[in-house]
């Protein structure tokens, strides 16, 4: 795979040691056993897969050449590049700035950016629309544009189905950059609509078997459907796609709900016309993260650190894995962890920062998971691990811990 140049500052010292360790030993991705590092009074489980993947990486790449190479240019991102407030404060501090906010909401008017600007189209992709006003105004959208290539193997599949003349059942958050890019694109050829769990696939099912009237499909689904959505035709052939950062498994328990809806509708002799039997269109970095979570989740553990944007949904579905079984604290960076009886974290169900306390155990030795999402520097996990380090004074040192498990590693 591609090696990119990403800026320094998000280099690690540490945990790239250990990836390139891993990498040796398993070339192939079929161990999704953590690390573990064990310094006496502290022992991590460090998660096999996490951290920055192909798209991310290749769209900081992009960002940071574009401004080498365009000093004096006014230079623009469409959104966030990334959801990590680290990178995207860094990039704001280079001088570029964002069109709109994550929700699409205008930060900057189109009428201030003229045909010498440069745009930068973030890794989520963008919307048809913004391509059109863009191509409009005389701005390359090809050089600059940093969409991931898994993001584009969905677009390209939903494109697919549609000419073969299935609606379009998108699995994302309706408002997510990827999942309004994906629609807007899905819409070019089919009828879409977008579930945003498999709560929101039931209520679609029962709109299917008849057992909830058309009617409603229009107010519980208002905003989440294509124009000229027709809920008798359009939800008689369907074919899956994701936003390729969502649960794998519950992306698989969606499209399995709707193969049973089809046969149940319209009998399994006509199952292949009535539904589309896709491959489920995961990214390959999201798919190796949450296989090496499922990995954390088989070790005995006290609790679990999971470091990322609190925007960032891959991040997020990490956390709702991890959380069935440990105490589990989802941070930005190791400023949350204020001492050793105190944190500072995200709570998934309020949707707000709060301080916990006492969340290290009192006892001889601590186990602690530790992972990151795929927009979270691998340098900020280095932070947090030896953050994590300062309140066990007793701890081996680094290199000791790092020598006993592979002789190469340098003093």
């Amino acid at each position: 795979m591609k090696k990119f140049d990403i800026p320094v500052q998000y280099k690690s010292s540490i945990i790239s040691l250990i990836k390139e360790k891993r990498k040796i030993e398993d070339p192939r991705k079929k161990d999704y056993t953590p690390t573990q590092l064990d310094f006496g009074p502290v022992k991590f489980n460090i998660a096999r897969h996490f951290g920055f993947c192909y798209g991310v990486e290749n769209a900081i790449e992009i960002a940071y050449k574009t401004l080498e190479d365009n000093p004096g240019k006014k230079i623009y991102l469409l959104s966030e590049m990334i959801h990590n407030p680290i990178a995207n404060q860094d990039l704001v501090e280079h001088g570029i700035r964002f069109i709109a906010d994550t929700q699409g909401n205008s930060l900057i008017n189109w009428n201030e950016i003229t045909s010498d600007d440069i745009v930068i189209i973030p890794a989520f992709g963008t919307t048809i629309n913004n391509e059109r006003i863009l191509k409009e105004k005389g701005i390359d959208t090809v050089k600059f544009n940093t969409t991931c290539p898994f993001v584009e193997k969905v677009w390209n599949r939903a494109e697919a189905l549609g000419i073969q003349g299935y609606t379009i059942i998108i699995h994302g958050k309706h408002k997510h950059e990827e999942t309004r890019a994906t629609f807007s694109h899905s819409n070019k050829s089919a009828a879409s609509v977008i579930v945003r769990n498999i709560d929101e696939a039931g209520i679609l099912q029962s709109i299917i078997l008849g057992e909830t009237g058309t009617t409603e499909f229009y107010k519980i689904f208002d905003g989440k459907y294509s124009e000229g959505f027709d809920v008798e035709k359009d939800l008689s052939r369907v074919g899956i796609v994701n936003q390729t950062t969502m649960l794998a498994s519950e992306t698989q328990e969606i499209a399995d709900l709707f193969r049973e809806t089809m046969i149940e509708k319209f009998g399994e002799e006509t199952l292949k016309y009535h539904f589309a039997d896709t491959r489920d269109t995961l990214c390959y970095a999201t798919n190796d993260n949450q296989q090496a979570t499922y990995g954390l989740l088989e070790q005995n553990a006290d609790i679990a650190i999971i470091v990322g944007g609190y925007k960032s949904s891959n991040t997020s579905h990490i956390v709702e894995l991890l959380e069935q079984k440990f105490p589990s604290y989802f941070i930005s960076d190791e400023t949350k962890l204020i001492s050793e009886n105190k944190i500072e974290h995200f709570d998934l169900t309020l949707r707000q920062e709060k301080i916990t306390e006492n969340y290290l155990p009192q006892k001889d030795k601590v186990k602690i998971i530790l992972t990151s999402g795929a927009s979270c520097p691998d340098a900020i996990v280095d932070k947090v691990l030896q953050r994590l380090l300062t309140f066990f004074p007793d701890s081996k040192s680094l290199n000791s811990v790092y020598r006993s498990i592979d002789k190469s590693f340098a003093e």
